[in-house]
């Protein structure tokens, strides 16, 4: 493994946009630091004028706009090599301004929401500058059942590093403090397992090691599932107290709130992948029957149900493959892509220290990075398409919206990746003509299907239950835990699967379950990329047309708007439908593929 100096430049990215130098960095974080003492000074008069609400409207978005450049700079020089102290000392400096900076500025919402909204909005009309914030002030508005006292605000303000506690102790047992074992593969050679190889194991074509690898891995939870399920269980509670103290009638209500999401959608999703689970059972049942196993367990549901094809495919074929089939969207979407390419958005290979995975970052001053740690493979080459997706996502925002419109809803995050990965799979399914190939690209389409819309339901069916139960007043205990989700994986994967007892403890080791009623959104994200990818390619300009005015809209409506005008009204749930529709397809296509083998 290289050090970072050692590796080529050319594929590093430069993060001149954000900050030139280090020492630029610290000017701001003075400066932001600063303006803390400017904010203090409008409280109690936010709403005395027209004018004063400008200004101090003003002044948070710039103070909020330093904070997300500052935050984002210190976060990806640290994750550039997590070794750098300097950069991690600088990435929780920038996390605790942040916090400072929520309580400074705490009071001005309370005091807009203690007049009426007529007020505001006749403030709103009366400037012209504050025009532009009208669906702004509207959305605070909104708020106005569920906003405590000053107070009583920046008290619930002050408890939010605390409230990230049974998060990060999860994270450190997970990520710190779990030892897993070493096994014997089939060969009986030595193998350690870790948390980045657990996955890959469970698609390897060794049957013992898989089965070895899913009862050693789960066995690290199983000796601290006591300790696990009562993190959980904080977690839940947390989210309650809030939900109880913003006046909401549940956990899942407040948590739909922010984005103005309907609770229907939610339940929907669902409801709507219960009814498709008989092909999903289809699905699994052509698993066992190509793997030619008598009993199909949770140790074989990762691995590919067509032999390993070579694809070895290096950065620049991924480029180049990534560019044609996004051609569909039209060539000032490929230009912006091929800019990306070349003007050092991506940092592409793994170096010693660098942070795993891949994500992409950025501001609304600078235009957005990619990183990578890119292998030459398929898998490899989906991430550089999902990625970009998230990029030029925030590109099309940044481009045509101001500041304050500038980020789209979490709710809608991951449309525009899984849009992309939907355009790769139809350009590669037309384009390959190797049989095997072919096969091996429509089981990773359809494994898309299981680990996004089907595996992600289920978790959000999951997180529902066990918040409902405490909102019940029923225990959460691990034994509660554990019972639930091995019911839950009994009926998503039906009787040709052997629900082992291991499954029980998957929910211990899954982070997704810290971050408040999340994972339902990349189940719709999911849905309503794969319905929009298919408007596009029946449709062509039309459908393109909606998608850049999709990817172009930012938070200027709520997001279940600024999808409809994209073609997909997910409130009808039925973006989820059609998706649902084309996995049964998929499905069929791969037994008429492999009865011609």
């Amino acid at each position: 493994m290289k050090k970072r100096n050692e590796m080529d430049k050319q594929y590093q990215w430069d993060l001149s946009s954000l900050y030139a130098t280090d020492e630029l960095w610290e000017e701001d974080f003075l400066k932001a630091t600063s303006m803390l003492d400017e904010i203090e000074k409008y409280s109690g008069h936010v709403v005395e004028s027209a004018e004063i609400l400008y200004q101090i409207t003003k002044l948070e978005m710039s103070l909020d706009r330093l904070i997300h450049n500052l935050f984002a700079y210190a976060q990806m020089r640290k994750d550039e090599d997590t070794n750098i102290s300097k950069y991690q000392s600088m990435a929780t400096r920038a996390e605790r301004l942040s916090v400072k900076i929520s309580s400074a500025v705490s009071f001005i919402n309370p005091e807009i929401l203690s007049h009426n909204q007529e007020l505001i909005l006749a403030y709103v009309e009366e400037k012209k500058e504050l025009r532009l914030y009208k669906k702004y002030f509207q959305d605070i508005l909104r708020r106005k059942p569920h906003m405590l006292g000053e107070k009583e605000e920046k008290l619930l303000a002050n408890t939010m590093e605390m409230a990230s506690t049974p998060y990060n102790i999860f994270g450190m047992l997970n990520n710190a403090d779990f030892k897993f074992p070493t096994i014997k593969d089939s060969r009986n050679e030595d193998f350690t397992l870790s948390h980045g190889n657990f996955i890959p194991t469970l698609e390897s074509s060794d049957r013992e090691l898989r089965e070895r690898a899913f009862k050693a891995f789960y066995s690290v939870y199983d000796n601290h599932k006591n300790a696990l399920g009562m993190i959980l269980q904080s977690e839940v509670k947390k989210n309650v107290f809030y939900a109880q103290a913003k006046n909401f009638d549940s956990a899942i209500e407040a948590a739909l709130f922010e984005n103005n999401i309907p609770l229907n959608v939610y339940e929907n999703l669902i409801d709507s992948v219960n009814k498709a689970l008989p092909d999903f059972y289809r699905y699994m049942s052509l698993r066992k029957k190509v793997l030619k196993l008598d009993n199909l367990h949770m140790y074989d549901i990762y691995t590919p149900i067509v032999e390993e094809v070579e694809f070895n495919i290096s950065y620049e074929e991924s480029q180049k493959t990534v560019l044609d089939a996004l051609s569909v969207l039209g060539e000032d979407y490929v230009s912006v892509v091929e800019n990306a390419f070349n003007t050092k958005w991506i940092d592409v290979y793994e170096n010693e220290g660098k942070r795993s995975g891949a994500y992409s970052f950025g501001t609304y001053d600078s235009n957005p990075f990619i990183l990578l740690n890119y292998y030459n493979t398929m898998d490899n080459m989906y991430t550089l398409a999902h990625e970009m997706g998230h990029s030029m996502h925030s590109y099309f925002a940044h481009q045509n919206q101001e500041y304050v419109y500038g980020n789209y809803s979490i709710f809608v995050a991951e449309v525009a990746s899984t849009c992309n990965e939907a355009l790769l799979n139809d350009y590669l399914l037309k384009t390959t003509l190797d049989s095997n190939k072919k096969l091996y690209i429509l089981n990773h389409y359809l494994e898309m299907f299981r680990t996004t819309l089907f595996r992600q339901t289920m978790f959000a069916e999951f997180e529902l239950l066990i918040h409902k139960k405490h909102e019940n007043g029923e225990a959460l205990t691990t034994e509660v835990l554990k019972k639930e989700y091995k019911v839950l994986n009994e009926k998503y994967y039906g009787a040709d699967v052997v629900i082992d007892d291991e499954i029980s403890l998957e929910w211990s080791r899954i982070p997704h379950f810290y971050y408040n009623f999340y994972v339902f959104q990349y189940a719709t994200g999911f849905s309503t990329a794969i319905a929009l990818a298919n408007q596009i390619l029946n449709e062509g300009e039309s459908a393109v047309k909606r998608y850049k005015g999709f990817l172009s809209a930012g938070s200027s409506k709520d997001p279940i708007d600024v999808l409809k005008d994209a073609g997909a009204d997910i409130s009808t749930g039925q973006p989820v439908t059609e998706a649902l529709e084309l996995f049964g397809r998929l499905v069929r296509q791969m037994e008429e593929l492999l009865s011609e083998k």
